[in-house]
């Protein structure tokens, strides 16, 4: 076993489907956590947010966004999304798993697909929406160097923040909120190891600790 099925196999293990069935009917959106194995390590792909958008302008993340009436489900939002934002054809994607929803400040429920790219992908940014792509070692997102945290009233857990220097482009990235919420989580379910520092929520059984966090939030809707 490769270690692109290793890692796939591990992160199928934390696929949701129907356990949170029950939510009532929230504003929802997807984001599609891209992964591919280089130089013996798996890497993340993300994003800038073009500096025109309306909201969360010049900021990193994932590619993804709200869920449109035409999407069949979560998987669908997230992979039509990264078509739109980085030229990402839906077909080069192997989906692996629906990680569980997360509430974001403004209240959006949003859902993190983790799907497998060729490292060979080459993104066509969409210059409205997107104004670089880099990529990230898991690794990183479990050291402590070049990460802080902090705790933030009304958060759940801590609000963490990584500053990652791109060896590639040259440029430096400030990595944060839910953004770098996610990129612990999946690097460490897919790696299987606890971070240098403390996450604020529970890595030998995150699913349960961010359901309780999600009831607690929505029973104050």
């Amino acid at each position: 076993m490769d270690l692109k099925e290793k890692t796939a196999a591990i992160l199928k293990q934390y696929e949701v489907g129907s356990r949170f069935s029950y939510l009532p009917v929230l504003p929802k959106a997807s984001v599609l956590i891209p992964l591919f194995v280089r130089d013996g390590e798996v890497h993340m792909l993300m994003t800038l947010r073009s500096q025109e958008l309306r909201t969360n302008a010049g900021e990193v993340c994932f590619p993804g966004g709200k869920r449109d009436p035409r999407d069949r489900d979560d998987v669908d939002t997230a992979l039509r999304e990264a078509e739109e934002e980085i030229g990402l054809p839906p077909d080069q994607v192997d989906v692996v798993c629906t990680l569980f929803p997360i509430m974001n400040k403004s209240g959006l429920l949003v859902t993190p697909v983790v799907g497998f790219i060729e490292a060979s992908f080459s993104p066509r940014p969409n210059p409205a929406e997107v104004s670089a792509v880099f990529t990230v070692p898991l690794e990183f997102f479990t050291r402590a160097i070049d990460h802080s945290s902090y705790s933030a009233t009304g958060n759940a857990g801590l609000l963490h923040s990584f500053q990652f220097p791109d060896p590639e482009s040259g440029s430096h990235y400030q990595i944060w909120g839910l953004t770098a919420i996610l990129a612990i989580l999946v690097s460490v379910l897919a790696l299987g190891k606890k971070p240098e520092f403390e996450t604020g929520f529970d890595s030998d059984d995150p699913v349960s600790f961010f359901q309780h966090n999600l009831n607690k939030r929505i029973s104050k809707l």
